[in-house]
């Protein structure tokens, strides 16, 4: 495309069917140097000096500083997304909450999207899609941003497969390291590319990017299968049950975030857990030596923005892929 908007020497190739086409935009070259720049937004922070993080005396000032300067990478993942916000308006010592759903309160900077729900009767989710909207709920005192596995653009097909590797309590990280390269390897050998992020909690998600054409029952499906599949072959140190007693010395692998209305972490979320640490991408390469799923914190946002820019990480979370035809057994 020359820079005046014409195509040269175009050919047909077919119609995309993973996306509606109001939600087809024209993409723009990036270079692994470039930096993104802080997000511009309109919106002013109250309360700037009020702790959110007492353990570490970070303020909600600081937190909005993050969210403003991740906002250019964070958005690539959260933007056009249903998500569920996790808010504690006085801090994370203090009273938290989920919240999905909005009358109003966030205003017109925090989008809302109807989906119908079990009952047939549609509910208002939240979405964003730029760095007004993403500061709003800062401001509303959101910590930590969770999204659906689809985007608005159809909300019943999956664009992502997640497999949560939660340990049991005092399980050592290097067990989830080995579990980490274990589903790597499982969903290669199945045609799945892979990504590894850490959870900023106590696990890591392995992540494979769907073109999304498989529709939720499939997907849950597939995940649950699969999990199964893992645990009953290796008893010893995984389970796919939801028991908390069933998970005594093991890492569950929690399938459940592949199902209709579930939701999970997303990329450069903070954490409302102590130390203020965040959810991060991070390359296959570095699952082997890095030391913890908190290893970034809200003080990391430099370096964060310049790790996603550069080329080691920039075609994180990105793979032409679908949900294999795998057979019932």
């Amino acid at each position: 495309m020359t820079k005046d908007g014409t195509l040269r020497h175009p050919s047909y190739l077919g119609l995309r069917e993973d996306k509606r086409p109001e939600a087809v935009v024209i993409e723009s070259e990036h270079h692994a140097a470039d930096l993104p720049a802080p997000a511009k937004s309109n919106v002013a922070i109250s309360n700037r000096d009020r702790v959110v993080y007492p353990e570490s005396n970070i303020t909600k000032g600081q937190l909005a500083d993050y969210y403003a300067a991740v906002s250019p990478i964070m958005l690539q993942w959260v933007g056009s997304r249903p998500i569920s916000l996790v808010r504690c308006p006085q801090g994370r010592a203090k009273k938290c909450f989920f919240q999905k759903h909005d009358a109003g309160a966030f205003g017109d900077a925090v989008h809302h999207v109807g989906i119908v729900e079990r009952d047939g009767h549609e509910e208002p989710y939240l979405y964003v899609d730029d760095a007004d909207g993403l500061m709003t709920c800062v401001q509303m005192g959101t910590i930590e941003f969770h999204g659906w596995g689809a985007r608005i653009e159809d909300v019943e097909k999956a664009d992502r497969l997640i497999f949560d590797l939660d340990p049991d309590e005092g399980l050592a990280f290097e067990a989830v390291r080995h579990a980490a390269f274990q589903f790597r390897d499982i969903l290669k050998s199945i045609g799945l590319e892979t990504f590894p992020m850490l959870t900023g909690g106590k696990g890591v998600h392995v992540i494979a990017p769907l073109t999304p054409k498989a529709e939720w029952p499939q997907v849950k499906d597939f995940a649950h299968r699969l999990a199964e599949a893992v645990a009953q072959s290796d008893p010893e140190h995984f389970t796919a049950a939801l028991s908390k007693a069933r998970r005594k010395g093991r890492i569950f692998v929690d399938y459940l975030r592949n199902q209709r209305g579930a939701t999970a972490v997303m990329p450069y979320s903070a954490r409302s857990r102590a130390g203020a640490p965040v959810a991060a991408p991070i390359t296959w390469r570095e699952m082997k030596t890095i030391d913890k799923p908190s290893h970034f914190r809200v003080g990391d946002a430099g370096e964060l923005s310049k790790r996603a820019a550069s080329k080691a990480l920039a075609g994180w979370g990105r793979a032409d892929q679908a949900l294999p035809d795998l057979q019932q057994p």
